[in-house]
């Protein structure tokens, strides 16, 4: 028995946003892509790397702690594209628009967990689609759906725990905790 787990700060996603997701998988399509399961689509917050099994009750308490203090909100789709460097590409990811609570959450969970902050200013929420095949060579283009035929959005009423086991051909992520937003303050 291992006494760390790979572990990471994520937003749940819903299945109609996944069937979404899934739709726009032809326009993407090529040998190189690596598309990520359904049941793998999440928005990051935060990858906490391995963590000693000692700390990871310090870790929800703090969790529970930022989802008490932040408002549920609503995330609006920008575009899907190519990134996060469009010139030297890694993944297909779903781009979000910026939003105060986003910020708040990112911010609350990077101080109540000790995260170093260098580069908060700069992230942009996604959710990784696909991911390239580092053995092959990539497309030179792609198409970048950037205005959808209607606003997609992801609700955020929850933040979890997760735990990433690295599997071929694909990780395997499961929530070991959700924690409903429940802070009343709306921006």
């Amino acid at each position: 028995m291992t006494d760390t787990k790979r572990l990471f700060v994520a937003i749940p996603i819903l299945d109609d946003l996944q069937a979404f997701f899934r739709e726009q998988q032809p326009a993407f399509a090529h040998e190189a892509i690596r598309f990520v399961p359904d049941a793998n689509l999440h928005l990051t917050v935060h990858f906490l790397g391995e963590v000693p099994n000692r700390q990871i009750a310090n870790i929800t308490n703090a969790l529970q702690q930022v989802a008490s203090t932040t408002a549920p909100f609503t995330l609006q789709l920008e575009q899907l594209e190519p990134g996060p460097k469009p010139k030297s590409p890694r993944l297909i990811w779903a781009r979000f628009a910026a939003h105060p609570l986003f910020t708040h959450l990112y911010t609350a969970i990077t101080t109540q967990l000790g995260i170093s902050a260098s580069n908060q200013a700069d992230y942009i929420p996604h959710i990784t689609l696909a991911r390239f095949q580092k053995d092959k060579t990539k497309p030179s283009s792609f198409p970048v759906v950037s205005e959808p035929s209607q606003q997609i959005i992801l609700p955020v009423s929850s933040i979890g725990l997760w735990q990433s086991e690295l599997k071929s051909p694909h990780p395997i992520y499961r929530t070991l905790v959700l924690y409903p937003l429940t802070g009343t303050e709306k921006t």
